[in-house]
């Protein structure tokens, strides 16, 4: 079945931001590879075809607008047989333009912390990540609210928690990086710019458990709150 839906899934509209620069630009950019448990589950496939090497710089995917959900609203699936992976990921939404930033600076360019649940179809390579794999309709929730960064005392030493039905099924935290939160900023500014209400996620964590319809989603993350969700197939929504 078709992975699109009319009408077209809602911009993120219920999530309270209520700090500058006050809006979501509807840019999401997730990040692969930052986790080095993610790296270390490639193992020796990282140094073969078409791979090669492990990654130098950053691995950028895109979360576009039709992906975007708001809280509480259902992820879709297009297939009663097909099942999502749950990337549980640490959301920084920026504030102030970032373009060529050091990672001294970097900071200065975040506006605070959501949670995101970035949903996506099972696949074995991330090599030049697949963007149907990623961008799929009603694939990508925000929530509950974005937290000011001065609330939030370390970015790179958050709990990170998944639940599915009730059960928490995976953990993780924000710290097992390769770049964190101000070197990502930076390293990603190095090469395009960041612009306010943009959202760049700091990486997800191996082992995200697979889901399927019907199945409720929370993501919790220290100081952000949780953030709730269903998958849903896509011909039951209309």
């Amino acid at each position: 079945m078709s992975g699109c839906l009319l009408p077209a899934p809602v911009s993120p509209t219920g999530l309270v931001f209520d700090l500058p620069p006050f809006r979501l630009s509807g840019a999401v950019y997730g990040v692969l590879m930052n986790h080095r448990a993610a790296l270390a589950a490639l193992g020796d496939a990282a140094h073969q075809p078409p791979y090669q090497a492990p990654p130098k710089g950053v691995v950028l995917y895109v979360k576009p607008r039709n992906t975007l959900i708001a809280p509480g609203a259902a992820a879709l699936v297009f297939d009663a047989a097909e099942t999502l992976e749950v990337g549980a990921a640490l959301g920084i939404v920026i504030g102030r333009t970032a373009c060529a930033v050091g990672e001294g600076e970097a900071m200065a360019c975040v506006a605070g912390y959501v949670i995101v649940a970035d949903f996506s179809v099972p696949h074995d390579s991330w090599f030049r990540p697949a963007i149907r794999f990623k961008a799929r309709d009603a694939s990508c929730a925000l929530g509950p609210r974005v937290v000011a960064r001065a609330a939030i005392a370390d970015p790179d030493a958050l709990g990170v928690r998944v639940y599915v039905d009730g059960t928490l099924v995976h953990e993780a935290a924000t710290g097992d990086t390769f770049r964190p939160v101000a070197r990502l900023v930076a390293a990603v500014s190095d090469f395009m710019t960041l612009a306010p209400g943009d959202v760049l996620m700091a990486g997800v964590a191996p082992g995200a458990p697979r889901v399927g319809a019907g199945a409720r989603v929370a993501i919790e993350i220290d100081g952000l709150g949780r953030l709730e969700t269903r998958v849903l197939a896509a011909n039951t929504v209309r």
